[in-house]
Formats: structure tokens, sequence, C-alpha cells
């Protein structure tokens, strides 16, 4: 250690430093995600939100206020509810119901059968509605090494993508932590999700980036973003620990995400996936949304 840094450190230690560290625990408990949320979204990021959080409100409810909130998306729902999205004008940007689910996906050869079928079943409908994202999973490790789980991943995927360039979808999978929410599960860090995208070499297979869930397995958030962002078709937000708000009561600083997110040119969708602490679930919403809006 330098003569320098030891007498800088003896400084802050001794109180004599121009910072104290009272000033500098206090200067932390202030930061706070004070947003202004009733002015109008920039228009730098498409915002959207998950289904399934909001389920309780029914889905013309739903759709109405995301209207209102400026919201242009709603996530994983399938056909039957893209009737209503449309009558108000609502988009489908990560549809769903091909999937078997999350443990049992593409890196296992046993539910390739299953999976060619309905994902072929699917794949038309999603584009004849206009749209462009399709929810996969890899499943399960079960054991399987890296290389066989790319293996299985790429024979199974293979046969969908010419039927998926036909139709103008997307096949997404998801980056999902194996640590706490979905043990085993096999695509969970992005260098993994990357390496498959690699060795598939199809614009119509991407990968949803959870923010949440890579936090958790992996951190280094921003530097993945930024060194993965050509296989990323979607993000997906959520507080840790605890995917609850994503404010200041949880570890990550969703502002400079989404700035990284802007700045490597991405204009797909951000959608908020976090089960919120506050009853009030849209106005807690509304704030994560503005929390979201760089």
């Amino acid at each position: 250690m330098s003569q320098n840094r030891r007498s800088a450190i003896k400084n802050i230690l001794t109180g004599t430093a121009a910072v104290s560290a009272g000033g500098m625990l206090s200067s932390f408990k202030d930061v706070k995600f004070d947003v202004e949320v009733n002015k109008p979204l920039k228009g730098n990021i498409n915002h959207s939100a998950c289904w399934w959080i909001y389920h309780e409100y029914g889905l013309d409810k739903v759709c109405s206020t995301f209207k209102q909130m400026g919201l242009k998306g709603l996530d994983l729902v399938g056909p039957k509810e893209w009737p209503t999205l449309k009558k108000y004008g609502i988009d489908s940007p990560m549809c769903n119901g091909a999937e078997i689910s999350l443990t049992e996906g593409f890196n296992d050869k046993k539910y390739h059968d299953k999976l060619i079928a309905n994902y072929s079943e699917m794949i038309p409908l999603v584009g004849k509605a206009g749209y462009k994202n399709l929810i996969c999973f890899s499943g399960s490790r079960r054991g399987m090494s890296d290389e066989e789980g790319w293996s299985n991943c790429v024979t199974g995927l293979q046969k969908l993508l010419p039927l998926a360039e036909k139709h103008g979808v997307t096949l997404v999978m998801e980056l999902l932590n194996s640590k706490i929410d979905h043990k085993d599960y096999q695509c969970d860090r992005a260098w993994w999700g990357a390496e498959l995208g690699k060795r598939l070499g199809s614009e119509n297979f991407k990968l949803l980036f959870d923010i949440y869930h890579m936090q958790i397995d992996e951190g280094d958030v921003i530097r993945n973003i930024e060194q993965y962002h050509h296989y990323i078709a979607h993000y997906h937000t959520g507080g840790v620990p605890g995917r609850h708000e994503i404010d200041d009561t949880q570890e990550l600083y969703y502002p400079a995400i989404m700035k990284a997110i802007v700045k490597t040119g991405f204009k797909g969708y951000v959608a908020q996936e976090f089960s919120p602490l506050n009853p009030d679930k849209f106005a807690a919403l509304k704030k994560c949304v503005h929390i979201c809006d760089v």
C-alpha cells in the first residue's frame, strides 16, 4: 500500500478528512428514487409489464390503466388475451403459450417432439397477430454438461427457426437464476445464452435478459448488457432481494441500467416484473416505470 493511500485512510479514520464518515453515511442514506410520476414518458424506452402480477384486476382494467399510464405492452399473454389487447391498442411484446414448463425445455431431447409440435402451432399464430417474440426455456440441467445442453437446444430449436423466420417471429429464451428461484435451470448466465445464440446463428433466436435473475446469479449487470446486447431481445425488471419494487429498498440502481440499455441502441421493450409490496399495485407500477424512464 502506498504512503499516500495509508495517509488518506488514516485521515478518514481519525476524522480529519474533508468529508466525515458520518457525512458519508448521511449522503448515502439521502439517496432516494424521487420521481415525478405524472409527467409524460420520454419515449426512449418502450414500457411493458407482466400480466401475471395484475391478473386480479381483470384484463380490461389492466389494459385501460396501462394505456392511461403510457405503457405500450403487456407481457406473457397468449392468443385468448390478444383480442382484448388489440381493443385497447396494447402490444404483446413477449407472447407465451407454447412452452411445456420452465423445467421441461429444449435442453432435453425427450421433450423435443412436444415442444416442436407446440411451437409449430403457436409461431404462425404469433406472426398472424402481428407480434414478434415468443418465449421459450432451456429447462433444468439434470446433471448434463453445458456442452450437452447447448447441443440439445440447437438440435431442437434449429427445427423451428425456418418456421419462425417465415412468420417473422423470434424465439426468446429467458435467463433465470438457478440459485434461489429456479434451482438447476440451465440457461442461468448471460454467457451461456449468448453461446447458444452464437451456435444457432439466427436473428430469430434471442434472449430475455431478466435483470433480477441475472443480478442474483452473476451480477455485473451493465457490463453483461454491453457485452451481450446483440443477443438480447427483451428485458424484465425486479428488485433484489425479493423481486419487489425497484426503488431505494433494493440493491440495484435501475436508472443507470436503463441508460446502459438505451446506449446499446435497444428498440425493444423493458417489462416490469416485480411483486409489489405496495397494496396499490398500479401506483407501484407507475413509480417504477418512471424510475426506468431515462
